[in-house]
């Protein structure tokens, strides 16, 4: 059985190569509401999501988030014109949680709209610093945060990949 929900969630690749052209607004509206409505313990919508499209800006988090790796001089965002920070309220115990679904939903919702999308770890470690805090307060975002992750969005240069197979012991039925 397959319906368009399934088809979505089986052909969904991580995206490392974009075109150099802007993501349409409707498009990217569509995959952030898409964001809000992801699943949070109690329904506290612990998660905050941070649009970044301004160039010097995603250059700066491309910057360090490149720094952490330490693999200055490259660019983990792959070109993606659009960084969406996806942060979680660090007073909250679910708040990790609740920031993966978020991730989780942004990056169905792009595949579903024919955005290509990635994942890219190290938020943590730069909102964790004073660098990191700065930006926040400088984007007017108060309290304590913990960055989940980066989810980079833009138009495909490349049809998707072919999956790679399942393990065997994905499944345990019991």
């Amino acid at each position: 059985m397959t319906n368009e929900t399934l088809h979505t969630l089986l052909t969904r690749r991580s995206c490392r190569s974009y075109q150099d052209a802007p993501v349409p607004p409707e498009l990217l509206d569509a995959v952030l509401e898409a964001g809000t409505y992801a699943p949070s313990a109690k329904n506290c919508q612990s998660a905050k999501i941070v649009v970044v499209q301004d160039k010097a800006t995603r250059d700066e988090l491309s910057r360090m988030n490149a720094a952490v790796m330490g693999r200055e001089g490259t660019d983990p965002f792959y070109g993606a014109p659009v960084v969406l920070v996806v942060l979680a309220d660090a007073n909250n115990p679910n708040g990790v949680y609740d920031g993966s679904l978020v991730m989780g939903n942004l990056m169905n919702a792009a595949a579903a709209v024919g955005l290509g999308s990635c994942w890219i770890n190290r938020a943590r470690e730069e909102f964790e610093s004073d660098e990191g805090k700065a930006l926040l307060k400088a984007w007017g975002i108060g309290g304590e945060w913990v960055g989940i992750g980066h989810c980079i969005l833009g138009l495909p240069a490349a049809p998707n990949a072919a999956p790679k197979p399942r393990k065997a012991d994905y499944i345990v039925r019991v």
